[in-house]
């Protein structure tokens, strides 16, 4: 099988992260496409310099929503373009796994199979890992001797909490609150303090530069945007204290959602996630002391990864790389889905 061209791929709310088994390097871009009516302008990083930019007539847009494919030919596009730019000889007849969400429908699987077997790559082999497996794999966690471990992973746009136990997942939950939702309730706080109306990019920079939760630091930053009463533009000094409660207000949700998963959880499966501690991941836990706030807040400790929105690609990389793992990854088939 590794004589074919293989790759792993985490097709992501936010970014597309693809490992090559030749390069054996892991590679990331944002998963974001620009049109002008059915005329492609920008894929990938260019596209997203252009997100809340772009003149009226100008469509920027992810072809991703809440971690599922929502439009698969845009999908399909923003993949092959990324693939030609690590493989400019990419030709047919690769292997790719990809990571995918729990609980999809023979519908949703379709998609994935038809993103890797469509009008630009062809004839390619598909296998699907899920990717709470990969996440745990990814963090080291032995998912054949297991008496139960919790991982939790904080994407752009959703919260996936699963349970591993004896190499199956068990009890899993998705919320529809990300990286994502916090941008857009930085906005909202702000347009309520200051009467600013900032994008959500800016809101984002702001939550990379000034989020700190458990931090009482003063912290602050000029930025420019538009006066909600008079619409013309307007520089104002943001309070880290601003930017902290909005951050918050979607951390407190997760966190909420976090204790109420847990308390469905079998009483022997819960003592044992508490000794070992939940495994957290995705992009949006780059957020400093995000794991001491939920661990105060669920009363469990948090082992937190270092990988961040690459450990879903990392544990597909160690798939490809071990034989002995590759009964975690499900040949797919046209006629069986």
């Amino acid at each position: 099988m590794l004589l074919r061209k293989t790759y792993g791929i985490d097709l992501g709310s936010s970014s597309i992260k693809v490992y090559s088994f030749f390069k054996n390097k892991s590679y990331i871009e944002k998963n974001m496409i620009a049109s002008r009516g059915r005329k492609i302008i920008a894929v990938g990083n260019e596209a997203y310099e252009m997100f809340e930019k772009a003149p009226a007539d100008i469509l920027v847009n992810a072809p991703m929503s809440f971690g599922m494919i929502a439009n698969l030919e845009l999908q399909e596009i923003a993949l092959y373009s990324m693939m030609k730019k690590i493989d400019k000889f990419l030709g047919v007849g690769s292997d790719i796994f990809f990571s995918i969400p729990l609980d999809m429908t023979a519908i949703e699987k379709r998609a994935y199979y038809y993103v890797a077997n469509g009008h630009w790559l062809r004839k390619n082999r598909v296998f699907m890992v899920e990717a709470p497996v990969a996440d745990a794999l990814a963090m080291g966690v032995n998912l054949q001797r297991n008496m139960g471990s919790m991982i939790v992973n904080i994407g752009a746009q959703s919260t996936q909490f699963s349970i591993i136990s004896d190499g199956k997942i068990i009890i899993a939950k998705k919320i529809p609150v990300g990286g994502r939702q916090m941008n857009e309730s930085i906005c909202s706080e702000i347009r309520k303090r200051y009467n600013l109306q900032i994008g959500t990019r800016t809101g984002k920079r702001l939550k990379l530069a000034m989020g700190r939760l458990n931090d009482q630091r003063k912290d602050a930053r000029k930025v420019v945007g538009i006066d909600c009463v008079s619409g013309l533009p307007r520089e104002e000094i943001i309070s880290g204290y601003v930017v902290n409660a909005g951050i918050m207000n979607c951390v407190n949700e997760i966190a909420g959602e976090m204790k109420t998963f847990l308390e469905r959880i079998p009483p022997q499966i819960a003592y044992h996630i508490s000794r070992e501690g939940i495994y957290l991941t995705g992009g949006s836990t780059r957020i400093p002391y995000i794991n001491n706030y939920l661990a105060s807040y669920t009363g469990y400790s948090f082992n937190l990864s270092d990988l961040y929105e690459t450990s879903t690609v990392k544990g597909l990389e160690k798939i490809i790389r071990d034989r002995d793992l590759m009964k975690w990854a499900q040949p797919v088939k046209q006629r069986k889905l």
